[in-house]
């Protein structure tokens, strides 16, 4: 499973990461260091994700 967990990290952190800039970006902080936070926070969203969405797929 942890080979399908890292497989998976990659795709649902960058979703993640991306999905929160375009938010910070759509509030209006345009400078990097809120830039640099929201992607921060995305990459931490995603190790819960990414552990809940390959457990789905390995118990079927």
């Amino acid at each position: 499973m942890v080979r399908l967990a890292s497989m998976l990290f990659s795709l649902i952190a960058t979703t993640l990461a991306g999905s929160a800039i375009v938010v910070a970006l759509v509030a209006g902080y345009v400078t990097l260091t809120p830039i640099l936070i929201a992607a921060a926070i995305g990459f931490v969203a995603a190790v819960p994700v990414t552990y809940l969405v390959a457990k789905q797929i390995a118990a079927q």
